[in-house]
C-alpha cells in the first residue's frame, strides 16, 4: 500500500473514532476555560501580591494555567490513537494490510501529530487572547518581547505531550496500562520530584517541567534553572524522541496482539 494511501487510512481511522474527537474537543474547552479562571482570580488579587510576587508576575504563563489539566485530554488522545486497535484487536489487520511497519506507525504518528497541533496552536492562542482579556490592565501584548514565543511554544508543548503519549501506547499496547503509567507520572511523581529540595534538580529535567518552561516570559525571582524556554522545549522533544524510537523498536520485533 502507498504511503500516501496509509495517510488516507490513519485519518479515517482518527476522525471515524467517537473518542479522539472528545478528548481533543475537551483539551480545547478546559485549557482556555481554566486559563480564563485562573486569570480573572489572578486579575481581582493582583493588589494583595507582595512586591517579590509582583516581580514574578507572569501575565501570559498565568493565561496558560489550563494547560495542567488540557494536557491530560492530550495524553489521552495520544493513548486512544495507538492503543484503540490494540483493544479492538483490529491491529492484526492493519498490519496485514501495511506490513511495512515503519510506514505504518509513520503515517499514524504524522496524521495525529498535525491535528493536534492544529488543534494545540489554535487552544494556545485562544487561550491567551482571553486570558488577557480577564486580566484586563494587568494583561500583556503579543508584540511584547518573548510573548509570541511562549503561545507558540504552548502549542508545541501541547503537541508534544500528545506524541510523547504516542510513544509510551505504541510501547506499552495496552491503554489502561499506558494511561496507569502517564497519569501518575505528569500529575503525581513530576510534581513531587519538583517541589521536593532533594529533588527538585532532577524533577526539572522531567518532559514536562522543561517544556513548560518556553510559555513563560517573565522569570521567576531566585530561578537558577540551568536551561532557558527552547532549551527545556529541547530537552522535552529528547524526551519524545526516546519514547517513539522505543515504540518503533518494539513494534518492529513483536508480533502483532
Amino acid at each position: 500500500m502507498a504511503a500516501t494511501q496509509v495517510v488516507r487510512s490513519e485519518w479515517t481511522k482518527i476522525r471515524s473514532v467517537a473518542s479522539t474527537v472528545w478528548t481533543l474537543s475537551l483539551a480545547v474547552v478546559v485549557t482556555i476555560a481554566l486559563g480564563m479562571l485562573i486569570s480573572a482570580l489572578s486579575r481581582s488579587e493582583f493588589d494583595s501580591l507582595s512586591t517579590r510576587d509582583r516581580l514574578s508576575f507572569d501575565p501570559t504563563f498565568i493565561s496558560f494555567a489550563g494547560t495542567s489539566l488540557g494536557q491530560l485530554a492530550m495524553i489521552v488522545f495520544g493513548v486512544l490513537v495507538v492503543s484503540n486497535e490494540y483493544s479492538t484487536g483490529m491491529i492484526r489487520a492493519s498490519l496485514a494490510a501495511v506490513p511495512q511497519r515503519g510506514t505504518f506507525l509513520f503515517s499514524k504518528l504524522v496524521v495525529a501529530t498535525a491535528l493536534a497541533l492544529v488543534i494545540s496552536m489554535a487552544t494556545s492562542f485562544a487561550a491567551f487572547f482571553l486570558g488577557q482579556w480577564m486580566l484586563g490592565e494587568y494583561k500583556a501584548s503579543i508584540g511584547d518581547a518573548g510573548v509570541l514565543r511562549a503561545v507558540i511554544g504552548g502549542g508545541l508543548y501541547m503537541t508534544l505531550i500528545a506524541l510523547f503519549s504516542m510513544g509510551v501506547a505504541t510501547m506499552l499496547r495496552s491503554p489502561m496500562l499506558s494511561l496507569g503509567i502517564l497519569m501518575p507520572f505528569f500529575f503525581l511523581i513530576s510534581n513531587i520530584l519538583g517541589n521536593v529540595d532533594a529533588t527538585e534538580k532532577v524533577g526539572r529535567f522531567l518532559p514536562d517541567q522543561a517544556g513548560s518552561r518556553i510559555m513563560r516570559v517573565v522569570t521567576p525571582v531566585d530561578d537558577d534553572t540551568p536551561y532557558g524556554p527552547w532549551g527545556g522545549l529541547g530537552i522535552m522533544a529528547l524526551w519524545v524522541a526516546a519514547a517513539l524510537i522505543g515504540g518503533y523498536v518494539l513494534l518492529k520485533r513483536r508480533d502483532a496482539q
